[in-house]
């Protein structure tokens, strides 16, 4: 592979069921991986590409990567990420940029392509699925959560970056586990575990005390400084999981575990573009301050279809805010959201929330609101958002909560 950006989808015929070739482990094995995707930023990178051809990737990428490129490059650390969100190829030069900036070799990045779902024929394997939806909405993004495969193979093939756009989270840690132990692509119960590691490293610090903390309950030393987790994983699959030294936070049992069932549906039948792990007989072990070990897991052969997330246009969103506070802080607030509710209510479809009293809950119309007592406190903020397909219409609200200032209830402020 050139000093390059490769600007192709590293594919082999009928790879499905072959051995990956062998992997030169300059490393030690060692990887370093950025998870910067959720299922809207997708839709929002491409809303940027679409004005911008050289945006459309992760916005933080030079924060992201400048500390680290030249010490992964110097110590022949692969670093691999879905930070090319919808225009990996406009990554890949910035990375060569931002090496090029502080005087380094250029790198060798590989990109992988594949799950943009925008030709023709993508589209009416979708429309065959969809059925009708599909034509009555406007589509900004359609991408397949694909696999582990590719960036296997960039970094078989000498790949120092590897930069993705839409793979399965635990796909951007199996890749190089794969590289690395040289599984076949049918070793279920290898894959298994190490897409378990990948759940597990996928939303960083949430296994490492973030997301975990409840002060006098779960009480976390020095989350203001909590370390990201490092998992090592051995040939057979197994790993063990801890954090990066002289960190906040801790990596224990119960962290794990969390981490372990967020977002699993069935922890049977764990779906992935790779393989279906199987959590349901896991069991973990504390093996150390701040390590513990993972077993148990196993896979199954890969589902034969791929999720695809579809983002469409879906008009226009408007909100606003105003503060109450002090005596009747709440009546008055409650007073405002009538005003508002009375003026455009039969306009638009509200969302009202009391920020401090009833915010976190379904409340599509104010019915929350409405059923909730009134508890006289003394610190509230008035939110009140609206969807509309018309961008003049959706700004009624904001336009009637700034009304507020001066013909609503006393004392509102910004």
């Amino acid at each position: 592979m050139p000093s390059r950006v490769c600007e192709r989808l590293l594919r082999r015929p009928n790879r499905w069921g072959c051995p990956l070739g062998s992997y030169t482990d300059r490393s030690g094995g060692g990887t370093l991986v950025f998870e910067t995707l959720a299922e809207r930023t997708l839709a929002l990178a491409q809303l940027e590409l679409e004005r911008d051809p050289e945006a459309g990737y992760e916005t933080q990428l030079d924060e992201l990567i400048s500390p680290v490129l030249a010490d992964c490059l110097q110590h022949n650390i692969p670093i691999v990420g879905n930070f090319g969100a919808a225009n990996p190829p406009a990554a890949a030069r910035r990375i060569l940029e931002l090496a090029h900036q502080q005087g380094l070799p250029a790198p060798r990045v590989a990109v992988v392509f594949g799950d943009r779902l925008d030709t023709p024929e993508q589209r009416l394997v979708l429309r065959e699925r969809l059925g009708i939806k599909l034509d009555q909405v406007d589509v900004v993004s359609a991408n397949a959560y694909i696999g582990a495969l590719d960036i296997a193979d960039a970094l078989n093939f000498g790949a120092q970056i590897v930069v993705t756009g839409r793979v399965a989270d635990p796909s951007l840690v199996l890749g190089p586990a794969l590289a690395h132990h040289g599984w076949a692509v049918d070793d279920w119960t290898q894959l298994g575990r190490a897409t378990v590691a990948g759940h597990l490293l996928e939303c960083g610090a949430q296994v490492t005390g973030g997301y975990f903390a409840i002060p006098g309950l779960k009480d976390v030393p020095d989350l203001h400084a909590v370390g990201l987790p490092i998992v090592e994983i051995q040939a057979d699959g197994s790993f063990t999981v801890s954090k990066a030294a002289d960190t906040g936070g801790y990596v224990n049992a119960r962290t794990v575990k969390e981490q372990l069932l967020y977002e699993v549906h069935d922890p049977a039948r764990y779906l992935t573009p790779d393989v279906v792990a199987d959590l349901s007989a896991i069991h973990v072990e504390e093996v150390g301050p701040d390590q513990v070990a993972v077993h148990g897991a196993i896979g199954h052969q890969r589902p034969d279809e791929l999720k695809v997330n579809v983002c469409y246009r879906g008009g226009w969103l408007a909100e606003a805010e105003i503060s109450y506070a002090g005596l009747q802080a709440e009546a008055r607030a409650r007073l405002a959201a009538d005003i508002v509710r009375r003026r455009i209510g039969k306009r638009l479809n509200l969302r009202i929330d009391l920020i401090g009293a009833v915010s976190i809950l379904g409340d599509d119309a104010g019915c929350r609101l409405a059923k909730e007592p009134e508890q006289q406190r003394r610190d509230i903020r008035l939110r009140i958002a609206a969807v509309h397909a018309e961008e003049s219409i959706a700004k009624l609200v904001t336009r009637e909560v700034l009304a507020l200032y001066t013909c609503g209830p006393a004392g509102g402020g910004v």
